[in-house]
Formats: C-alpha cells, structure tokens, sequence
C-alpha cells in the first residue's frame, strides 16, 4: 500500500524529513510543503538525500511555497515533481494512506 508522507520542516532545522527519508517505503511518494519546500534546490547538503530516496520513491515539492520562500523552480533537484494545490490533493487521493512528518 502506498503512502504519501508530507513533510513541513526545514531538513536544515529539524531531522523530522529525514526521519521520512528513513521511513519510507519504495513505492512511496513523499511532497516537501511550507519551510520543507527548502529541501527541493540543488547543492545542498540535503539533496544528495533527495535523489537517493527517488530511486524507488516520488518526490513532490509545492510550488506555491518555493514561491514564498523566494526560489525559482530552475533551481529545484532534477526529477522532483513541481505541483500546485490541486495536485496536492490528488496526491492525497491516490494514495492510500498519508503520514504527516512533524
């Protein structure tokens, strides 16, 4: 059974996204909302994480919230997903379980 973890952390402030990262299951999709949406650029410490989970795993950033954050999508790690809200909330349909990262 597939599950959609969403994170909202910082993976720079909090170890909850990758706690996620630690947890999740191939088949998995996982979707970086509010401060989390950090984790999507390219060059940091972190994304070395990020492209190792999509290996067998989805990952999803929400675009509105890289907006807030003042980033460009150009920056965001290869073959993450850029989804708005409506794609959120199918993201939510499609899965069969949700798990909240706090």
């Amino acid at each position: 059974m597939a599950m959609l973890h969403i994170v909202n952390k910082s993976p720079f402030e909090r170890v909850a996204f990758e706690s996620c990262l630690n947890h999740a299951s191939a088949g998995d999709s996982i979707l970086m909302i509010e401060d989390a949406a950090v984790g999507a650029v390219e060059g940091t410490v972190f994304s070395d994480k990020i492209k190792a989970a999509m290996t067998d795993k989805s990952v999803y950033v929400l675009g509105g919230d890289l907006t807030a954050r003042g980033m460009n999508e150009d920056r965001v790690i290869d073959g993450i997903t850029i989804v708005d809200y409506e794609g959120f909330v199918d993201l939510t349909a499609d899965n069969d379980k949700t798990q909240s990262w706090l």
